[in-house]
């Protein structure tokens, strides 16, 4: 029998009897840890950190999870791993239970029950202590601090550097920016601090009760201009949805679109009125414009000469994980390439790491402009990301195996992608290495190309969160002191 204990420092405690195994660690979906072992009287003593670096990034918690235990590369049985009760750490929770360490962010028992949640609630709503000079940053529901209220986030600590800056996070396993201060969603200080900001930066819905206090603002980004139906528009007819639409869209002050062509979208599925959108371009897109590419692939392993090509497709309201219609390993080689597999943030959690000789998932990677930057050419379907890797002038290619029944079935488009796609739209993998592997292909879709960079990216010039910064200060949205 192998039983656990949390040890201070966030470090799991395996103990048995007999022979030590000669390796032991925890398997996630998405992270992995080794523990080191020392023979004991009694048998052997395992310490499994629960924190790992990522990308050469910090020390931080295991996403949370739930993680095998493998010893000498088996599964340790369930029976073999005695269950113990939740323990909260410094930057987690953990427990054992059927065999599974279960990671979960580090709220105290009460806190985390359906009670403590809506004591918590109850007492944001009724606060009403002022407002602090603060932001409160929210990126894809707190999974990662990225997109464009990252990119917001650096231009102010750049230039009011004494406005306080947090960050939403779903756990301790999310790198915020230097600088920034960490709130778990759910815990007394993410809701003391939900009511406190003075500006709210979201790029996605807010979710969860908002009541907002005299003063306070929201910007909301958004994460893309828009191919698939959105909101309002989607095909359909749900009352459900369309209550929690106009709900939604009202808790916004102000809604950043990043060309003319989403603006008007944006409005009318969010039926946003005639509120403010600022047409700004995507601040997330500025370091396509200035950041250091090879920089990024260092930290990425991928060597000077390689040819990177990434691939995001979009995510399916039919399934929870990434699609799998690519065999990437085999695409790799007939590329000549190392592929990074990017999955959409809502696969996040659900899925798990592709693996392959030279195939890197990196779907947990905090930012993905900055792996835009890094490759060579995209692969996507109908993900926003196509909007955004054009202001970098490198080829896309599309992967759509699946055309007819996303867009007349799941989501249905705003456009025609087959007669404006800026790069060859493919249905199998036959047909997409073959474009990859055609020299002249990008030079066919150059037209086509250019066009859609006069249309969708004629405000992304790199200064697009200089703007936006400015503007919020111009608009007392935040203070400077």
């Amino acid at each position: 029998m192998i039983q656990a204990a949390l040890a201070s420092g966030d470090a799991l405690i395996l103990e048995g009897a007999g022979t030590a195994p000669a390796d032991i660690r925890l398997e996630g979906p998405r992270a992995r840890v080794a523990g080191s072992i020392a023979e004991t009287d009694a048998g052997w003593r395992a310490t499994v950190p629960l924190r790992v670096s990522r990308w050469g990034g910090p020390l931080l918690a295991l996403p949370s999870g739930t993680y095998r235990v493998a010893a000498d590369g088996r599964d340790v049985h369930a029976a073999d791993l005695v269950a113990f009760p939740r323990a909260v750490g410094e930057m987690l929770a953990v427990e054992v239970h059927g065999g599974r360490v279960i990671v979960s962010p580090p709220l105290t028992d009460a806190d985390a029950s359906v009670g403590g949640q809506s004591a918590l609630e109850d007492a944001y709503a009724r606060a009403s202590s002022p407002l602090e000079n603060a932001v409160m940053f929210e990126s894809f529901y707190g999974r990662n601090a990225s997109c464009n209220p990252r990119a917001i986030d650096a231009e102010l600590a750049r230039v009011a550097p004494e406005v306080t800056r947090y960050w939403s996070v779903a756990d301790r396993s999310v790198e915020v920016p230097d600088g920034a201060v960490p709130v778990v969603e759910g815990s007394p200080e993410w809701w003391r601090v939900r009511g406190a900001a003075r500006l709210l930066v979201v790029n996605d819905w807010l979710r969860k009760r908002f009541v907002r206090r005299p003063g306070q603002r929201v910007l909301q980004t958004w994460h893309g201009t828009p191919l698939k139906r959105l909101a309002l528009q989607r095909p359909g007819f749900d009352p459900r949805r369309i209550l929690a639409v106009i709900r939604e869209s009202r808790r916004w002050d102000v809604l950043l679109a990043q060309n003319p062509y989403a603006a008007g979208i944006l409005a009318k599925a969010y039926a946003f009125g005639r509120r403010p959108i600022w047409v700004e371009g995507y601040p997330r897109n500025d370091v396509l414009s200035t950041g250091d590419r090879d920089r990024i692939r260092r930290g990425l392993g991928v060597s000077p000469g390689e040819r990177v090509l990434l691939y995001a497709p979009t995510w399916r309201d039919d399934r929870d994980q990434m699609v799998d219609f690519l065999d990437l390993e085999r695409l790799a080689a007939d590329a000549g390439a190392v592929v990074l597999v990017r999955g959409h943030s809502r696969t996040l959690v659900p899925g798990t790491d592709t693996t392959g000789s030279r195939v890197v998932d990196v779907t947990a990677y905090p930012d993905t402009s900055a792996l835009l930057l890094a490759a060579d050419a995209l692969i996507t379907d109908y993900s926003s990301v196509m909007f955004d890797f054009t202001v970098t002038g490198k080829p896309v290619y599309f992967f759509a195996p699946d055309l007819d029944h996303y867009r007349g079935k799941l989501r249905g488009f705003y456009f025609d992608l087959a007669a404006r796609a800026p790069g060859p739209l493919t249905s199998t993998q036959e047909e997409l290495t073959a474009a990859l592997t055609d020299a002249g292909t990008p030079e066919r879709y150059a037209e086509r190309y250019a066009s859609w960079v006069a249309r969708f990216n004629a405000r992304e010039d790199g200064r697009a969160a200089e703007r936006v910064v400015a503007r919020l200060l111009d608009q007392g949205m935040i203070l400077r002191d």
